[in-house]
């Protein structure tokens, strides 16, 4: 474990004393996979801490952690997380923009990444979770992306355009091994598969797997990085020749 992953595990266990000491909620900024994972570690360490994670809407990758609970507080604070639409002025003279063109642009103000979510692309607009207190200040100093100028506004409601696109699709594997799943989604091969594992880049729920044999269960959304993210629909059936027939649902559009 790096000096930062120990910094990190030390600033997350703080806010989780806070909220107890103080009796009122805690939030962490938005967490990439591999700190959620660290969040993950210090929780077996401590099972007792009380805590949820949301990352502004359904399937999203970079999430906040809220310490506390109505049980223990006696009252609901929600997530200070917004979405934000980021959409062209004129969209006849816009330009092909990618998730790095929004993100860059983003970064380019001088926002912390920290205070920045996951940024969904969808009919030619992007929508951005981000928390509250960045938000005006995105609103009103984002105004072009490349050369596209763009305005933003803060939604009321999580439109549909910014849900997860979701992909259907079936696939014929020996086993319900995760680096099986991978190497046949992905087209690997096993030893591909398995250093994706070692590196540490594939993730089951927020938490890093290095076990390549592990079981996929249904429901569980696995991340891999360089690659992208799917969910385990689960096992549809067996072939006569004794392989599995699984569903996946491939994510699309989120960043």
């Amino acid at each position: 474990m790096t000096d930062e992953d120990i910094f990190m595990q030390k600033r997350l266990l703080d806010l989780s004393e806070q909220s107890y000491r103080n009796n009122h909620y805690t939030f962490t900024g938005f967490l990439t996979l591999a700190e959620q994972d660290l969040f993950y570690q210090l929780l077996a360490q401590r099972p007792g801490m009380e805590y949820t994670i949301s990352g502004g809407s359904e399937g999203c990758e970079r999430c906040v952690i809220r310490f506390g609970s109505e049980e223990s507080l006696g009252y609901e604070e929600p997530f200070p997380i917004v979405c934000v639409e980021i959409a062209p002025a004129l969209k006849k003279f816009a330009e092909d923009l990618g998730h790095r063109d929004f993100l860059g642009a983003l970064m380019h103000l001088g926002i912390d990444r920290s205070t920045l979510g996951d940024i969904r692309l969808g009919d030619g607009k992007a929508y951005l979770f981000c928390l509250a207190k960045v938000s005006g200040y995105i609103v009103e100093n984002l105004t072009k992306i490349r050369h596209t100028v763009v305005r933003c506004r803060i939604l009321d409601e999580i439109p549909e355009q910014s849900k997860p696109q979701v992909t259907e699709e079936t696939l014929i594997v020996s086993s319900l091994r995760l680096d099986g799943i991978v190497a046949k989604l992905y087209h690997l091969s096993r030893s591909q598969s398995l250093m994706l594992f070692r590196e540490k880049k594939v993730f089951v729920d927020g938490r890093c797997m290095e076990n390549n044999s592990g079981i996929c269960k249904e429901g569980s959304i696995v991340s891999v990085r360089g690659y992208g993210r799917f969910v385990y629909q689960g096992l549809v059936h067996e072939t006569k020749k004794g392989n599995l027939s699984i569903q996946i649902g491939r994510y699309g559009g989120v960043h």
